[in-house]
């Protein structure tokens, strides 16, 4: 696993890439977002750690240019602890948020989960072949409905992935989160609905059936047509 670290403090980026490398990733480090952008985008990472505030252009920013060419999970480092600066990580595309100072174990240990949770489990092969108008290709990370692929991003995938584990039970925001966004509090409702609208219209292109169905105030349940 290989791990892109942005930060320009060094003796920060040190004790991370030091703790990272302990744990058997490779690790690459640079101090300023454009190169972390040059990177990217000439050889593949697993994850990347992005310090928010770096000299050249805000954090937040490298991760909006980012998600228009990548999915790479990516983990905000931030002085700032403020709940706004938290909402607006996720719903730029972040999947988690370390306040400064912190510690280099703990971080390891949310890549590893972040890692962990980006791969969603493949559906029981029973399921698949009883519900075949949506079927899921773990190796490809593809679905089909109706045989047509899906064009989804992370959060898209593993939201459907969650909801089709098991079909008409209602899963609540709170659980969605937890199964999609690591290490992500309750308050951040809107990721989820944001996500979920997304993944709506990306279905309805393919048969106007309404497959996710909303339960207010309880959240949301897949169910499938009988055809």
């Amino acid at each position: 696993m290989k791990v892109l670290v942005v930060e320009d403090e060094q003796a920060i980026a040190d004790n991370i890439v030091y703790s990272l490398k302990l744990e058997g990733f490779a690790v690459q480090h640079c101090m300023l977002g454009n190169d972390a952008l040059s990177l990217l985008k000439q050889q593949p990472f697993d994850l990347m750690i992005l310090d928010v505030g770096l000299p050249d252009i805000n954090g937040f920013e490298v991760c909006k240019l980012v998600r228009q060419f990548s999915e790479l999970p990516i983990i905000f480092l931030t002085a700032r602890d403020h709940e706004i600066d938290r909402v607006v990580g996720l719903e730029i595309g972040g999947d988690d948020y370390v306040t400064k100072p912190f510690s280099p174990r703990e971080l390891v240990a949310r890549v590893k989960v972040i890692l962990k949770r980006v791969r969603p489990t493949q559906p029981a092969s029973g399921e698949v072949n009883q519900a075949a108008i949506l079927l899921c290709d773990d190796v490809k990370k593809q679905w089909l409905y109706y045989g047509q692929p899906l064009d989804l991003t992370r959060y898209e995938y593993g939201l459907l992935a969650t909801l089709f584990s098991q079909p008409e039970r209602v899963f609540s925001r709170d659980q969605l989160m937890a199964e999609v966004w690591p290490d992500a509090c309750g308050s951040f409702d809107r990721a989820v609905d944001t996500h979920i609208k997304g993944l709506r219209a990306k279905l309805k292109k393919v048969a106007e059936h309404d497959l996710i169905k909303t339960h207010r105030g309880l959240g949301y349940s897949l169910v499938l047509p009988c055809s």
